[in-house]
């Protein structure tokens, strides 16, 4: 194409507010000023940069929604052929009920489902039908759950409010001032910090949402309690399942946590990189998406539902988590093993299929970076998250562990002489939140 990926990125800045639509794709998040930032092709676990580059992703790929690989071919070929047969019309396509049907199907505790496009969206769905259902504006949560101003009015009147919830730094700005105290936050595996909410607006909880797993594990009780403190005080107890959904299991990951929830969202990996998104729940609280006006043209589109389809399909026809479980346990043994071979002292949190490595030192921003910037040289997208993906093998990930091991090395080498800030090209990776000059 004759562009390079760096200075379209600058040009990009000047003229696309934040540069692109996701903050989880800005340069800044992984290399500053030598990130690749755009691609011509991508297929399996491999990249191409626009100026002819290649990479295996080991980032995120697709930020975690392609959980096959990119352009699968069994996805593709449903989708061409919907896209062949007009993916839009004045009628209704018929995957939207065969895809209702089988999330049903796979959630037994279910009744009834909608569909949106994105994850973020899906989830003010949810949070729309729980204060329907209810007629209480209040919601706790616990987690992030996306753009929308019922999440950020959280951080109103207290900017630190959605610090400990993945993303630090989120501005409200632009969100009603008005809805000051109507997100109520709470921390995972932090039962007490709920029931002081409760205490507090127990009659005016009308939502309880949360991830049920992300990081780490839910301690004993955790999200019984949740369940039981929902089910007291009359909230919709919502579980997010954008990130953690289709990935350990086929379905919901509370499916393997033994809780059920009134109404779980999900999207990323359900439809392998075409947008879809879902909110599935218990008919007495869905019913109340008739009362309040929930409704978009693009919703009815047809490829998301087919790419849904065929996406589950194949997962169930190959038993794709148990092969995302292994990729990521290799991983994470690979990154532990080399780790202790020269002394360097990381952590690694988060289920397998979504693993995250931290480096423990004075530098651990300068320490992703470095790595990064390393890799990247290599021929490796990298962060400080993976999301599997069935495209890798395991030859792909003994290799990637096997350049990270002199990469390893260097660091702890770095890290002696006290030069690991000197060992960067350009600036240290942003973290969190940070408006873009």
């Amino acid at each position: 194409m004759g562009y390079n990926g760096t200075e379209l990125w600058k040009r990009a800045k000047k003229i696309i507010p934040g540069g692109n639509q996701l903050l989880s794709k800005r340069s800044e998040k992984f290399l500053p000023g030598l990130w690749p930032a755009y691609y011509e092709k991508a297929r399996g676990c491999e990249v191409w940069g626009i100026d002819g580059s290649h990479y295996y992703d080991f980032a995120q790929m697709g930020v975690g929604s392609c959980v096959l690989g990119y352009a699968d071919v069994d996805v593709n070929k449903a989708v061409i052929k919907a896209v062949n047969d007009g993916s839009m019309s004045s009628l209704n396509s018929y995957e939207e009920v065969e895809l209702a049907e089988k999330l049903i199907n796979l959630h037994p505790w279910a009744d009834m489902a909608r569909f949106a496009r994105t994850g973020g969206e899906a989830c003010a769905i949810a949070v729309r039908i729980a204060r329907a259902a209810t007629g209480r504006s209040k919601i706790a949560f616990c987690g992030y759950h996306g753009w929308h101003d019922w999440y950020l009015s959280s951080n109103i009147g207290d900017s630190s409010n959605l610090d400990g919830q993945l993303l630090p730094g989120l501005n409200p700005v632009g969100v009603p001032r008005e809805l000051k105290g109507t997100a109520l936050p709470f921390n995972y595996n932090n039962l007490g910090e709920l029931k002081s909410l409760v205490k507090e607006y127990g009659n005016e909880i009308g939502g309880i949402i949360m991830e049920p797993q992300r990081g780490s594990y839910p301690e004993p009780g955790f999200l019984e309690g949740v369940r039981d403190i929902a089910t007291k005080i009359g909230a919709v107890l919502i579980f997010d399942e954008v990130t953690s959904g289709f990935r350990i299991n086929i379905g919901g990951i509370h499916l393997t946590l033994g809780v059920e929830p009134d109404i779980a969202v999900f999207g990323k990996a359900l439809g392998n990189g075409y947008p879809i998104s879902a909110i599935i729940g218990r008919k007495e609280v869905m019913d109340y998406a008739q009362d309040s006006f929930i409704s978009s043209t693009f919703w009815t589109e047809r490829i998301g539902y087919v790419a849904a389809l065929a996406t589950i399909k194949k997962m169930e026809d190959h038993d794709v988590p148990r092969h995302l479980v292994k990729y990521g346990e290799l991983i994470n043994s690979g990154w532990q093993t080399i780790a202790a071979e020269c002394g360097l002292d990381i952590g690694i949190s988060g289920i397998p299929p979504l693993t995250h490595i931290s480096f423990k030192n004075q530098f651990p921003l300068e320490t992703q970076t470095y790595y990064t910037q390393e890799m990247l040289e290599k021929g490796y997208l990298l962060g400080a998250s993976v999301y599997s993906t069935y495209a890798y093998s395991p030859e792909i990930i003994d290799r990637f562990i096997l350049d990270s091991s002199s990469v390893f090395k260097r660091i702890k080498e770095a890290l002696d002489t006290g030069s690991i800030t000197n060992c960067l090209k350009d600036e240290t990776i942003h973290a969190g939140f940070r408006r873009l000059t």
